[in-house]
């Protein structure tokens, strides 16, 4: 966030303060909320510039997080506010949310790719990180997506806890990983033979780099220590058009949603994806049921033979 977009942020805050008595917990709400946007206002020219486009995208975003529709709504109401007051007194010409509509109430079910389409991009990704020829700089980044890739589909993490894994994450010899999740509370995830080979590779090359000595996997030169979601999301949508998908149709949070779909497709427990996941309340697992409920209607109605000539 830049600095002006910083005190554009406090002058706002000030406001619901000064003006609106907003309370203390109500202000916090609004600073950690306007600061997710303004991370990803900054990739669109930071809030001076975004146009209606842009905020349609953070919504997707959102949406594509796993976000409920009460949640987006609530940050949609903090981002137009936000606008809003940037517009009355004067600071930006426009006001970008005019047009926008809130996301919809009802819990849209996710996007999942099939196996097939993860088999796909899992494919081209070591391809890439076995290419011959290419700099240092792009077999880094081949390698480190090659180990995003392998160990967020083997997991099922959310991208906050795949980007944020230790050094130790690569050389474990168990089957599975320890993960602290939301609440800081602790799990144990599944860990594949390919995702321990994609990580130990990628270690091999930060420690032949001298890049290995920090307490990240995924180390990156920001504030943060290690690689950001927004850098992750965009190098996956660039792996996604290379592997011939849609990049709009693929993000880390998909990735996760085909690991808990694929899981059940395959006969797995409800209760056992919900503790892969780390969902406290299982009504949130339960969306990949209705997943399965419309791909097995699907099914009858394109191969059951009663179904010719049917509409």
């Amino acid at each position: 966030m830049t600095r002006q977009a910083r005190a554009w942020v406090n002058a706002f805050l000030d406001m619901l303060a000064a003006e609106r008595g907003a309370a203390k917990n109500t202000i916090e709400a609004y600073q950690r909320d306007l600061d997710d946007y303004l991370e990803f206002a900054a990739g669109h020219g930071g809030p001076a510039s975004v146009a209606a486009a842009d905020i349609r995208a953070f919504l997707v975003e959102l949406s594509e997080r796993g976000l409920k529709a009460s949640s987006a709504a609530r940050r949609l109401s903090a981002v137009r506010q936000f606008h809003r007051f940037l517009y009355t007194e004067g600071l930006v010409g426009v006001d970008p949310t005019a047009a926008i509509e809130g996301p919809r109430l009802g819990r849209p079910l996710p996007k999942v790719l099939s196996v097939a389409e993860v088999d796909r991009l899992i494919a081209t990704a070591q391809e890439a990180a076995e290419r011959e020829g290419q700099s240092l700089a792009a077999q880094a980044r081949s390698l480190r997506m090659r180990c995003l890739i392998e160990m967020l589909y083997a997991t099922g993490m959310r991208v906050s806890e795949l980007i944020a894994l230790p050094l130790s994450a690569a050389t474990t010899r168990e089957r599975f990983l320890v993960v602290r999740g939301k609440g800081d509370k602790d799990r144990l995830v599944p860990l594949n033979e390919a995702a321990r080979l994609a990580a130990a590779a990628h270690l091999a090359f930060l420690r032949q780099q001298g890049d290995a000595g920090g307490r990240w996997l995924f180390p990156s030169d920001g504030e943060s220590g290690h690689l950001t979601r927004q850098a992750f999301g965009r190098d996956l949508k660039s792996l996604s058009a290379a592997a011939g998908l849609s990049p709009a149709k693929v993000s880390p949070h998909v990735l996760r949603h085909a690991f808990a779909s694929h899981l059940l497709q395959n006969g797995a427990d409800l209760r056992v994806v919900q503790e892969l996941l780390g969902h406290a309340d299982i009504a949130t697992t339960q969306i990949y049921t209705h997943i399965l409920d419309e791909r097995l209607k699907s099914l009858v109605r394109d191969l059951h033979p009663l179904m010719d000539g049917e509409g």
